[in-house]
């Protein structure tokens, strides 16, 4: 209604009448296949066409909903199904920054990023866009353009990792302030105790992250994991009562932690960087509980009082603040 009363021509649709079919997880549906005729009809006949995001039907004719970056991934999705050059994300930042501005002021907009860096980003912590989206749009190449929907100025470019001479060994830092730490003590050390506790979870869709255990005792051992502090009431309750059957001992939490990761794909061919962020650590004092690695990230869990200082330092060392 917003574009006829500008005099701009535009047909909206639901998610339904764009053509996504979602299987039947009506709070988090996965897209299952995109027919979007209606759509390129509007836009051959020189229309604007509104889709509404994060909407689909599911295979029983239900309306779905994509669950949290919907937005995105819906944009992302008609992008590819439509062939489109790129696909832009507005934001309410200019781009995708090598660390939260908010927690360092010398935080750069980068021009450019891989699918997998960001990636890894948003699965640690970067709040946009969304981790599926990015999921979307590595799987089928769509290039992304995430920009500020308040400025024309350009944003940052997502695209496949490009060969190049100077390119930088880390990206990013990124903080994440949202997790917190469950420890089972105690535990049996026999072969289909990690299944029986980390199962019950995943059936409650209890996003667990970081896992470790011990080195085994006297036949028992402990096992501590992170997950979304919003989740550590339920994931206390659940390890409660699965230690109970598996013969376990006591069930603690800890709220007191986050994590800070650093990420880039240069460290995939470059030795050090691991040594580097722990050397850099404790140069502050700051204490590492956990730890954890891909090929192209480093995270580290540490006392939430530390992580501000612990990304400014680390923005610092990899000397990303130079731009």
């Amino acid at each position: 209604m917003a574009l006829h009363d500008m005099g701009v021509p535009a047909d909206s649709f639901t998610g339904s009448q764009a053509g996504f079919l979602t299987d039947t997880n009506h709070q988090n549906a996965k897209i299952l296949t995109i027919d979007p005729q209606r759509v390129q009809e509007a836009i051959d006949a020189g229309r604007v066409a509104v889709v509404a995001g994060s909407q689909g039907v599911s295979t029983d004719n239900n309306v779905t909903f994509l669950g949290r970056g919907g937005s995105d991934t819906t944009a992302v999705a008609l992008a590819h199904a439509l062939n489109a050059d790129a696909c832009e994300l507005y934001t309410d930042v200019s781009g995708v920054f090598t660390t939260d501005p908010r927690v360092c002021e010398q935080a750069k907009k980068m021009p450019s990023i891989s699918f997998d860096e960001l990636l890894e980003m948003t699965a640690v912590g970067c709040p946009k866009p969304a981790m599926r989206s990015v999921e979307v749009a590595r799987s089928y190449g769509v290039k992304l353009h995430v920009r500020s929907a308040f400025t024309w100025e350009p944003g940052t470019w997502v695209t496949k990792e490009e060969n190049s001479m100077e390119k930088p060994i880390i990206s990013a830092v990124v903080p994440d302030s949202s997790q917190s730490k469950v420890t089972v003590s105690g535990v049996p050390d026999n072969p289909g105790v990690a299944a029986a506790i980390f199962r019950p979870l995943a059936d409650s869709d209890v996003n667990v992250d970081m896992i470790v255990q011990n080195t085994s005792d006297e036949g028992v051992t402990d096992i501590s994991f992170t997950l979304p502090t919003e989740q550590m009431e339920i994931g206390k309750e659940i390890m409660t009562s699965v230690a109970s059957e598996i013969g376990a001992g006591e069930v603690s939490t800890d709220d007191s932690i986050g994590r800070v990761s650093v990420i880039g794909a240069g460290m995939a061919s470059n030795p050090g960087v691991a040594a580097t962020i722990f050397e850099t650590l404790s140069s502050e004092s700051i204490n590492i509980h956990m730890i954890s690695t891909s090929a192209i990230r480093v995270s580290c869990v540490v006392n939430k009082a530390d992580i501000e200082k612990a990304t400014n330092i680390l923005h610092k060392a990899f000397e990303l603040d130079k731009g």
